[in-house]
């Protein structure tokens, strides 16, 4: 079973990024899945949750600007960004919570570099 995060690059001020983090493998169920970003220097941060029944929630700095989503037959979450500021560069990475015969519990995909320009 395997997470993988993709999508980062680099955007202007006010520009738009849509990040992807699809699950494979053998998996009976993902319960809530996440986003979570870690600027240079500082500790990794929670930015947005979904639950498997699609409740969601978000890190105030974001609210308003990025909307989670994601599709339970696919095991796929994205997070759409928009209004972005250079405080939101940062390496964002994707966990899950997966039912496997070979994972039970959380399970992190690698990082993937978001960088905003002013």
């Amino acid at each position: 079973v395997q997470l993988q995060a993709s999508g980062g690059g680099l955007v202007q001020a006010g520009g738009s990024l849509r990040l992807s983090c699809a699950a494979s493998g053998s998996i009976y169920r993902i319960n809530t899945m996440g986003w979570y970003r870690q600027a240079p220097g500082k500790e990794r941060e929670l930015v947005a949750t979904i639950t498997n029944g699609g409740h969601t929630d978000y890190a105030d700095s974001v609210k308003g600007r990025f909307t989670v989503s994601r599709v339970n037959a696919r095991n796929t979450m994205w997070l759409e960004m928009n209004s972005m500021k250079p405080e939101d560069t940062a390496v964002y990475y994707c966990n899950a919570d997966i039912r496997s015969r070979v994972v039970m519990g959380i399970l992190w995909g690698q990082g993937t570099q978001v960088t905003v320009s002013s």
